[in-house]
């Protein structure tokens, strides 16, 4: 049986949010494992309410004309993404994709509109998450459009290892299992030009990498 007021503590928008609001916070949500690899919003359909991710990770992308994908973001545990009435959290218009098994809980979007009703302190929270994910996305953005293969798998490895990395030896391991083949997804060149980066940037020890493991020098 899931004990959902325990994932909720662990959800960065209700950091410090005491055991009474919890118990408010837990009635109105709902829970739902999502496989690898599960696209569970698109461009033209996407749900109302929030999500928080309980544990697992998700990608958000967009594609272009050519038909080629690009990641404007990475959520891991503890992120929150949605739309509500009064505010959208960056998440409105692309692809969001599980990157492996995922735990999700989500509140509808009236819900949630009334627990903050007088809850200042939350929706300053929720501003700064909005804050952070538009950075995010902006800055995903730009190195995906104006850097080179080896800049933009760099740039994607180190955020990865941010959110995702296990210290292991002066290095940190990103714990999710990635194929040349997702990384290149994941920034939109060829299977290829990952494999060649990849070996220069190991050579240059910025990186180890084996089969389904990369990790980042720190």
């Amino acid at each position: 049986m899931i004990n959902k007021l325990w994932y909720l503590s662990q959800i960065k928008l209700f950091d410090k949010v005491d055991a009474e609001d919890m118990q408010v916070i837990d009635k109105g949500t709902h829970h739902a494992r999502i496989r690898k690899h599960t696209i569970i919003q698109s461009p033209e359909i996407a749900g109302s309410g929030l999500y928080f991710v309980k544990e697992g990770a998700l990608r958000l992308y967009i594609i272009n004309e050519e038909g080629r994908q690009f990641t404007v973001g990475i959520l891991g545990k503890g992120s929150t993404f949605g739309e509500v009435e009064s505010f959208s959290l960056g998440t409105h218009g692309v692809y969001i994709e599980t990157l492996e098994d995922t735990l999700l809980c989500s509140i509808s979007s009236e819900q949630f509109e009334a627990f903050i009703a007088d809850r200042p302190e939350i929706m300053k929270r929720v501003m700064r998450i909005l804050s952070d994910n538009l950075n995010q996305k902006n800055s995903m953005l730009e190195k995906m459009a104006l850097g080179t293969v080896k800049e933009k798998l760099l740039f994607l490895l180190m955020h990865l290892a941010e959110e995702f990395g296990i210290p292991e030896d002066g290095y940190a391991r990103i714990d999710l299992p990635l194929t040349h083949q997702e990384l290149s997804n994941m920034i939109g060149v060829t299977c290829e030009s990952v494999t060649a980066a990849i070996h220069e940037l190991g050579k240059e020890n910025t990186i180890r990498s084996s089969r389904k493991s990369v990790s980042v020098r720190m």
